[in-house]
């Protein structure tokens, strides 16, 4: 991170306004997102002689509003159109979005939008939950499988998304998803057909938050089940928690993982899930001293790596499994780690003179000088 800062604030700009992705857009859009990346953003215009400064202040920040107003609404218009022709099918669906737009730690102006494509006319449920064992789940059972009902749903949806959008690029490949951009689209949407698996939680809850989804992996001919709204119920309210400061946090980690020099093999969800377990005191800091969220970020990451056993048992935050179930994961662990060591120190340098006549100063010096340095706002 010492290096090439002006190089990476100029990925970082380049990234929120979506220039970076304009072969995957529609010509109008591209226009549109080029017209706005001559305007500067709020960050761009702080610590004006203090380039990493400013890059850890826009690291942190969410994408523009009417960035992520433009994903959710292609996502709504491709799921009106899917909707329209599946239920003449016969089909009765439903759509939720997932994924780190709707939770806003999203990092790019152009961002792929989740799009599950729910059929409504098959679920499973857990016969240990309280509904099934007090048999309110009526009816005989369906001879139909979930691999089965899935594998249908999305060879109709792959025929559905050429036809109604012949312009795109129509990118069936994929394992879990359909990939749809360019033609008429402002941006990408990714299209996973699905169905709602009634897990124990849910069968006593009865909040969607609890509610899991059955989604089908085509190349492994299997399915899967997972938690996105625990997920994103969850680090939203911590995140409330730290008045805005958790967001800000996995913003940061997931911008400097994409500016690093080489590869680091963590996932947006991964790394939300490792800000999760920060300090909550220390980021809810950050509403006054901003800095103070590269701190406690640096120091939970440097502790994490440094105490690899105790990073072993972390939990992601809908419970599911451990964040660390692979070896490759603590390997990134500590490539993010240091990266954000070279953040905190080259900033800390920059707001302590002190700290600036020492090449590589000590970690914790660096740490204290950032939670105690405000940073006006415009």
């Amino acid at each position: 991170m010492a290096k090439n800062i002006n190089a990476r604030l100029s990925q970082l700009q380049s990234r929120r306004s979506g220039t970076d992705r304009l072969g995957r857009l529609a010509l109008d859009a591209q226009s549109e997102v080029l017209a706005k990346s001559f305007l500067e953003e709020d960050w761009q215009k702080r610590a004006r002689t203090q380039p990493y400064t400013r890059y850890a202040l826009g690291a942190m920040q969410e994408v523009g509003p009417d960035y992520t107003r433009i994903s959710i609404e292609t996502a709504q218009r491709v799921g009106r159109q899917l909707n329209q022709a599946l239920t003449a099918a016969g089909f009765s669906i439903d759509f939720r979005l997932q994924g780190s737009v709707p939770l806003n730690v999203h990092i790019r102006g152009v961002s792929d939008v989740d799009l599950l494509n729910l059929d409504n006319n098959f679920f499973t449920y857990a016969t240990a939950g309280v509904r099934s064992r007090l048999g309110l789940y009526t009816g005989s059972p369906s001879i139909s499988t979930s691999e089965g009902t899935l594998s249908s749903l999305r060879k109709k949806s792959e025929q559905i998304l050429k036809d109604k959008f012949p312009a795109t690029t129509v990118d069936c490949t994929g394992g879990k998803a359909i990939k749809i951009s360019g033609g008429s689209l402002a941006r990408p949407v990714d299209v996973v057909p699905a169905h709602w698996h009634d897990n124990v939680t849910y069968q006593t809850s009865g909040q969607e938050c609890d509610r899991s989804v059955t989604i089908f992996d085509q190349k492994a001919f299997r399915t899967l089940d997972n938690l996105p709204f625990t997920h994103i119920a969850r680090v939203h309210e911590r995140d409330v928690g730290t008045l805005g400061g958790l967001k800000k946090a996995i913003r940061l980690c997931k911008n400097v993982k994409s500016d690093a020099d080489g590869e680091i093999a963590l996932p947006s969800f991964d790394i939300a899930a490792i800000m999760y377990h920060a300090d909550l005191m220390a980021l809810r800091n950050g509403s006054v001293y901003e800095l103070a969220i590269l701190a406690e970020t640096q120091r939970h990451l440097d502790f994490l790596y440094s105490n690899k056993e105790y990073a072993k048992t972390l939990l992601v935050p809908d419970g599911s499994r451990m964040i660390f179930d692979t070896e490759a994961k603590l390997t990134a662990l500590t490539s993010l780690s240091v990266e954000m060591d070279d953040l905190a120190r080259e900033v800390a340098k920059e707001q302590n003179p002190l700290l600036a006549l020492y090449e590589r100063p000590n970690l914790m010096d660096s740490r204290v000088a950032l939670s105690s340095t405000y940073v006006p706002a415009l």
